[in-house]
């Protein structure tokens, strides 16, 4: 079966956002404009064509992403525990759905390559194992990355457990990483903070 038919998305928006927060316009930040986009608008036409469907990681009101018309689910253990909480609320959403793995990807990338899906793929086979995530410039960045949905139990038990960080927890599995271009611009910047959208902007207009 080929890779999109068989992978979900999941679009981690469960963060608090209190970095964004701090311009007084409030902190749900997958809802700030980019361009004439919201970020999370971003997200999804980047993440759509890579997987056979998309779910919404988020807590609070699911109502405010109505218009996005995509399943929200929330964190699947309480009290912000992090993103792992949120890969692990993918899992179990894709579970349900018959997919094998998903793609987890935070709503403040918006610049993700479109073969992102096809080279984590590739590369936690050649490399032999279960996991893989991004890497660009000299840094992985583990939220972004393949998971198998096989794996949820073991998530789940060690997330009540008290496991919190996802190199912690992956390093136990085995996971690679594929490397990306920063050329002409690193394709995981994120936006954490006013200064950060603003710089989006400018990367936003490179030709």
């Amino acid at each position: 079966m080929a890779l999109r038919n068989n992978l979900a998305g999941v679009l981690l928006a469960g963060g608090l956002g209190s970095r964004m927060a701090a311009d007084g316009q409030g902190a749900d930040k997958p809802l700030r404009l980019l361009g004439s986009t919201t970020l999370l608008g971003h997200a999804i036409a980047r993440m759509a064509p890579q997987v056979a469907a998309l779910v919404l990681n988020a807590n609070g009101d699911p109502a405010r992403f109505a218009t996005f018309g995509l399943d929200v689910v929330a964190d699947a253990i309480p009290g912000h525990p992090g993103p792992l909480a949120g890969i692990l609320a993918g899992m179990r959403w894709a579970a349900t759905r018959g997919f094998a793995d998903v793609m987890s990807i935070p709503t403040d990338t918006p610049f993700l390559p479109p073969d992102l899906a096809s080279r984590l793929n590739a590369a936690r086979h050649a490399a032999n194992v279960p996991l893989a995530c991004a890497a660009s410039g000299g840094w992985t960045h583990p939220v972004i990355g393949i998971w198998p949905v096989s794996l949820a139990d073991v998530l789940e038990a060690d997330l009540r457990a008290g496991i919190r960080k996802i190199d912690a927890w992956t390093a136990r599995h085995g996971i690679t990483s594929a490397e990306f271009s920063t050329n002409p611009f690193d394709p995981f910047f994120n936006v954490n903070r006013p200064e950060d959208l603003a710089e989006a902007e400018r990367m936003l207009a490179t030709p």
